[in-house]
């Protein structure tokens, strides 16, 4: 047993620590075109050999590391049943024929409120915003683009959507990673989110109205939805009741059955809908929970839209996590985090200017390392005592977590978000970033509101004002 005396580091060799990381992954990534999961490891054994100077043997911070790791186990789990369900669906035909029904209520009147709300469903559904940009997203450039809407505020508009699933669904990787990183439980987290997200949303919602109005006489071209449309419903059994996977996974959230089992069962049952209806055998039902949907079409667009999924697909979202979560379990346990923040919160006074404070150093995580992932769970890890110390809720902290790193993610062009979706959509992050209105409106009216004493989630502890 290490009986060294353990020493606390200074303010500076904190801030130093992080600043190093942060270099390593900016300059790794953008300079060397190195992969973040590799630049993660050397930035945490950099941290590792400095810890050793204050007193920690390498077992104690292994850990360490197994400490955070065994508290975001549920989370690791949740990334890989992601993966099945969403392998599980497709081939069952639950996502094709969300797809096909949703295509068919857009009208060029109403093509952007409709846009949304068919993008938000499906990331409701799926849990991923990539997946939503990536299937309906595409289709919806294509028809809107044809109606005479310019694409930046298409792509806005999808991307909102795409990511009000991602940080409300409770298989989102993003959803359970910043509920475990702040230690707060699923279900409170998302029911917290709701209190700043749903009116930020309506707010969306009647700006995408209004903007449509002045495209409402466009008559484009819809061959690309009707070729999509024609092979998934010559590659599918569209019967409405393989939607029945979906109906399962939310009933079974809405009297909040554990996570985890709800995803198996969901999974299982997309599993069972796809034998029945899709005539595919046990083991190709088996193998899409695995390796994803592999059966091409011969058509590029639907291919494009289907040909994902699986618990393979899901590994480098799970191995970065797990990295991640090693190198915040040695900067929690020799105390940087703690030093930074304590520094950092001496100046704060009250709960608007902390609200801000973790939105603003969370953006900050995501314009700095690149990843949302990495913004959330080191985040998380830094303010979570300092939410329990002044008797806020976890799930406020997890809330703003969100706000200021999941949303703000698509926002930021070096970004693997924003990479992802200027790619998919075609339209540069600095055009359509302005149009995408729930991930501006959302971190904003979070502020205002704290600052009014709106929505402060306090423990029943003690009524006391922070001060």
């Amino acid at each position: 047993m290490n009986t060294n005396v353990k020493n606390d580091p200074s303010f500076i060799v904190s801030l130093l620590v992080f600043l190093s990381i942060v270099g390593i992954l900016i300059s790794g990534i953008f300079l060397l075109k190195v992969d973040i999961h590799v630049l993660l490891i050397l930035g945490l054994c950099i941290t590792c050999l400095i810890s050793l100077k204050y007193g920690y043997s390498f077992d104690e911070l292994v850990k360490g590391m197994e400490k955070s790791i065994s508290r975001a186990m549920t989370a690791l789990l949740i990334f890989i049943l992601i993966g099945t369900i969403i392998g599980s669906w497709i081939s069952a035909g639950t996502v094709p024929a969300l797809i096909y029904y949703g295509l068919n209520i857009l009208t060029p009147r109403l093509f952007l409120p409709i846009g949304l709300i068919l993008c938000s469903l499906t990331s409701l559904s799926t849990g991923t915003s990539w997946g939503t940009a990536g299937t309906i997203g595409i289709a919806l450039m294509g028809m809107g683009v044809g109606l005479g809407i310019p694409a930046p505020i298409i792509a806005g508009m999808v991307v909102s959507g795409a990511f009000f699933g991602d940080k409300m669904s409770p298989i989102s990787d993003t959803t359970n990673l910043a509920a475990v990183s702040a230690g707060a439980n699923l279900y409170n987290h998302i029911r917290a989110m709701t209190y700043t997200t749903i009116p930020s949303y309506l707010l969306a919602l009647i700006i995408y109205t209004f903007i449509g109005f002045r495209y409402a006489n466009g008559t484009g071209n819809t061959a690309d939805i009707e070729l999509i449309q024609g092979t998934l419903s010559a590659n599918f059994n569209l019967n409405p009741i393989v939607i029945l996977p979906m109906i399962i996974l939310f009933t079974l959230n809405i009297f909040r059955f554990p996570a985890v089992p709800a995803m198996i069962i969901g999974t299982l049952s997309g599993v069972i809908i796809a034998i029945i209806f899709q005539g595919i055998s046990i083991g190709e039902a088996l193998t899409a929970i695995n390796y994803g949907y592999t059966n091409q079409t011969g058509i590029s667009l639907v291919d494009n839209l289907l040909v994902r999924g699986g618990i393979q697909n899901m590994m480098w979202t799970f191995s970065l996590s797990f990295i991640a979560l090693c190198l915040g379990g040695i900067l929690e346990l020799v105390g940087y985090l703690k030093v930074l923040i304590k520094g950092i919160l001496s100046k704060v006074k009250n709960v608007g200017s902390l609200v801000t404070l973790v939105i603003g150093t969370t953006l900050l995580g995501n314009a700095s390392m690149g990843e949302i992932y990495l913004g959330i769970i080191l985040n998380g890890t830094l303010y979570k005592e300092a939410f329990r110390e002044r008797n806020l809720k976890p799930e406020m902290l997890s809330r703003l977590l969100e706000e200021g790193g999941t949303l703000t993610g698509a926002l930021i062009p070096w970004t693997t978000a924003g990479a992802f979706m200027a790619s998919t959509l075609g339209v540069p992050v600095v055009e359509y970033g302005r149009y995408a209105f729930l991930n501006i409106i959302n971190p904003l009216l979070s502020i205002i509101l704290s600052f009014m004493g709106i929505f402060i989630l306090k423990t029943k502890k003690t009524k006391q004002k922070i001060s």
